[in-house]
């Protein structure tokens, strides 16, 4: 449902935001899907003035005119009569769409170009007159965005309605809904209705006569009577406000009754009275009648129960759904008879679905309308029609209502709703909340309130339903969550479980596939990853009856199970994998003794970096991309601190010298990361690079915090500065960015640091290499100025440049 800002201010003064209001909504149950400004189209239609007015050389009726827009002058060819030199008009520039998709090109009209278009006011759908151009106050300027000029603003919202809630399928039902959330308090202000004492000479009652047949099926039906119509285009506000909510106008009859059923909820029909055979009204079924065609000229079947209003001889409408053809109003028509009903919800919803019809009344009427308002919202609509089509009311209104709605009172017991909704509301509190949407509250005692439901919430019928009022009016979000003190039936996770998926779900958002190898593994994988005789890896527990060579030991690492994995997937030609695994290694640690389990994190990333595409050029992973994944991991893990540090060639001898790392948090090692030593590789039967880590999950739980805290979004911008240094080669970087994190914990300016380029070679000297850092300023009081860390970054780069015995790049 479309819903108008404009159109809900003529019921309560919205003080709020669009976009406040929108949350609002949304938070009390009336969910806003979206909303944009009602006048976006005319953000390209500014203030002109007419500098020059010329003849067509080809065409009488024609204008060559020269355009001021503001920041330059337009050609445009105009036909509009009254355009004249000095006049100031709304000027659609190029790339303007105007309603009905009209979009605004360069070109040429009888071979002069014309480089926009000149408006009139029906064009720009801003009023009904199509004489001439719209002529605009002489004080604005030229250039001016049209909107800005003419103060033009509305926004429209799109609200996506539960079933239950047709109360707010109304400009007034969801003006109720704003006024009680504005703040302060507004009041919500209904339209006044006051029939006018001078009326027709006839009465209604002596021309025409309502018969309800089937009151279980329409309990209500109310019915006025307007003589002297005349049936013409409505005005213009009129057509502005169907349009603003998706409804196309007809003419001052028909606007009339959708204007009320998008203002009240109520749907209203309007019946040329002198197409009603007999002049009367019956409502009962359709009974033998077997064939009617509706409005929009289609012919429906009906079927026996199926609800429909009849005049003396004939069905007229489908009840509640749509009306007949054989009743229209047209331009001929001088007598209208307006309906207004109350129609059994589950009949409308059956026949609108049997029909295959479904209108804006067939949706209100099947999700329950206001049954006491039925002669309200009639009086309503007839003042308004009699009012714009210069009509005459006939005396009376028939108002037959043979099934009246009883009202739903409800006794409220303050205490049970607190303790269904964990609040602590006082009773005075609730009272407040309720009236604020129309309930009436009294209070019986301390712990009792009786509350009279209004006849058009037809939702509300039992306590709970009136806990579910004060909970979305108080605001789910000042709900304290809350957990009932019941002891759980099983015991919670494991911490090391519950890490250990954690885990697993950070390497798949990384890219990687799990695999899961066998834990027997053979004897001669200590060989192929060249490990020393003394290597503890070594020191494997054998298996007393294996089933294969190649499964007679227990792993005591999983790098040789990737790398089997590894060898299987090129044999079928897939070259690029990442793939990580999650298990137990195993160490020997004496005879009948059980062998010592450590779990560990092993990942491979052989072949691309990123999957082959048409946008992106083939680049093979290289040591960097793993290390990403490495520090990616750590800081999705909660691992501040992290020190890598050159991985020593003798305790792991499967990495190629020089590009291998260890990694440890707060003095612990957590693990190895680099490239597999070509030798390895070979012995694996394997050609391509591949890049492995190694990490102890024992040791990642110890050093992962308990619980993440959570800091607010910043709310002004970074500044960030670079360093370029030149160092010893043989000074890790690492070691750079651990000096450079101490300027991080403790200068509360310095938001973050990072390496980002490391480059050896010419213009270098020999044994020299250059590496630059990026640090991120950052202040949370304030915008930072350049003068404001130009001494703080001038002296980490002092602290560096001292530290390291560095120099800056000539």
């Amino acid at each position: 449902m479309k819903v108008s800002l404009s159109w809900l201010n003529e019921y309560a003064s919205i003080n709020s935001a669009p976009e406040e209001m929108a949350a609002k909504l949304t938070m009390a149950g009336l969910e806003v899907e979206s909303f944009n400004g009602r006048f976006d189209y005319l953000d390209k239609v500014v203030v002109a003035r007419v500098e020059e007015v010329l003849k067509h050389p080809k065409a009488d009726r024609l204008h060559c005119c020269k355009v001021n827009v503001g920041a330059e002058t337009l050609s445009i060819v105009c036909g509009a009569p009254n355009v004249k030199e000095g006049m100031l008009v709304p000027c659609a520039r190029i790339g303007a769409v105007l309603p009905g998709d009209f979009k605004i090109k360069k070109g040429k009209l009888r071979g002069e170009v014309s480089e926009g278009m000149l408006c009139s006011a029906s064009e720009l759908k801003l009023d009904s007159d199509t004489s001439g151009l719209m002529a605009l106050d002489g004080s604005l300027v030229p250039g001016t965005p049209l909107v800005e000029a003419l103060t033009l603003s509305d926004t429209v919202f799109e609200i996506d309605l539960t079933p239950n809630r047709p109360d707010c399928l109304s400009m007034i039902g969801v003006a109720r809904e704003a006024a009680a959330f504005q703040e302060p308090a507004v009041e919500l202000k209904l339209p006044e209705t006051v029939l006018p004492a001078e009326r027709a000479d006839v009465s209604i009652n002596d021309l025409a006569g309502v018969d309800i047949k089937n009151p279980e099926l329409c309990p209500r039906y109310c019915a006025s009577l307007l003589v002297d119509v005349t049936v013409g285009p409505s005005p213009f506000w009129l057509q502005q406000r169907l349009e603003s909510v998706g409804l196309a106008p007809i003419n001052n009859v028909v606007d009339v009754t959708n204007y009320v059923m998008m203002e009240t909820g109520q749907p209203l029909h309007a019946f040329d009275f002198d197409l009603l055979s007999r002049n009367r009204i019956e409502v009962k079924t359709a009974g033998a009648d077997t064939k009617f065609t509706t409005l929009d000229g289609r012919e429906h079947r009906l079927e026996p129960d199926m609800l429909m209003i009849c005049d003396g001889e004939k069905p007229v409408a489908i009840a509640g759904v749509m009306g007949g053809e054989n009743s229209e109003i047209s331009k001929n028509t001088t007598r209208v008879l307006i309906e207004s009903a109350y129609f059994n919800p589950v009949s409308v919803r059956k026949t609108a679905k049997r029909t295959g019809i479904g209108t804006d009344a067939s949706h209100r009427f099947e999700r329950g309308v206001d049954p006491a308002a039925t002669r309200q919202v009639l009086e309503r609509a007839t003042v308004l029609m009699a009012d714009l089509a210069g009509a005459s009311i006939a005396e009376g209104i028939i108002d037959e209502h043979p099934l009246p709605v009883p009202g739903v009172e409800i006794r409220l017991n303050i205490d049970q709703l607190n303790r269904r909704l964990g609040t602590d509301l006082p009773a005075d509190r609730i009272k407040d909340l309720l009236e604020s949407v129309s309930f009436g509250v009294t209070q019986e005692s301390e712990a009792l309130l009786v509350v009279s439901v209004p006849s058009f919430r037809v939702d509300v019928a039992r306590p709970e339903d009136l806990s579910e009022e004060v909970a979305r009016l108080w605001g789910y979000n000042n709900i304290k969550t809350s957990f009932p003190a019941v002891s759980p039936s099983r015991t919670s996770l494991s911490p090391r479980l519950v890490f250990r998926d954690i885990v697993r779900e950070c390497m798949v958002g990384f890219g990687f596939s799990e695999a899961v190898n066998y834990s027997f593994t053979s004897a001669e994988s200590c060989d192929r990853l060249n490990l020393g005789a003394d290597d503890p890896r070594r020191s494997v527990e054998k298996l007393l009856n294996p089933i294969s060579e190649d499964m007679s030991v227990m792993r005591s690492s999983l790098v040789p199970g990737l790398l089997e994995t590894m060898k299987r997937n090129n044999s079928q030609q897939v070259d690029t994998l990442r793939l990580f695994e999650v298990g137990n290694t195993f160490l020997a640690t004496g005879k009948g003794i059980q062998p010592d389990e450590r779990e560990k994190l092993s990942a491979l990333w052989t072949g691309s970096r990123v999957a082959p595409s048409c946008h992106t050029k083939a680049e093979t992973c290289d040591f960097f991309d793993l290390k990403g994944v490495v520090e990616g991991l750590l800081n999705d893990l909660g691992i501040e601190g992290a020190v890598f540090s050159r991985a020593s060639r003798e305790e792991h001898p499967y990495f190629k010298q020089g590009v291998a790392a260890a990694v440890e948090a707060e003095g612990k090692p957590l693990g190895v990361f680099g490239q597999v030593d070509p030798a390895v590789l070979k012995s694996f039967g394997l050609k391509q690079d591949a890049f492995v880590f190694e990490l102890d999950i024992t040791e990642l739980l110890a050093a992962a915090p308990e619980a993440v805290v959570s800091t607010p979004l910043p709310k002004f911008p970074a500044i960030s500065r670079d360093i370029t240094l030149v160092v010893d080669r043989d000074v890790a970087s690492g070691t750079i960015m651990a000096e450079v994190d101490t300027f991080v914990k403790k200068e509360r300016l310095v938001e973050d640091a990072f390496l980002f380029d490391v480059y050896e070679g010419k213009p270098l000297a020999e044994g020299k290499r250059s590496i630059s850092l990026r640090i991120i300023y950052r202040s949370w009081e304030k915008t930072l100025k350049e003068k404001k860390i130009k001494g703080l970054h001038e002296r980490i780069s002092k602290s560096l440049i001292e530290r390291f015995g560095a120099d800056l790049p000539s």
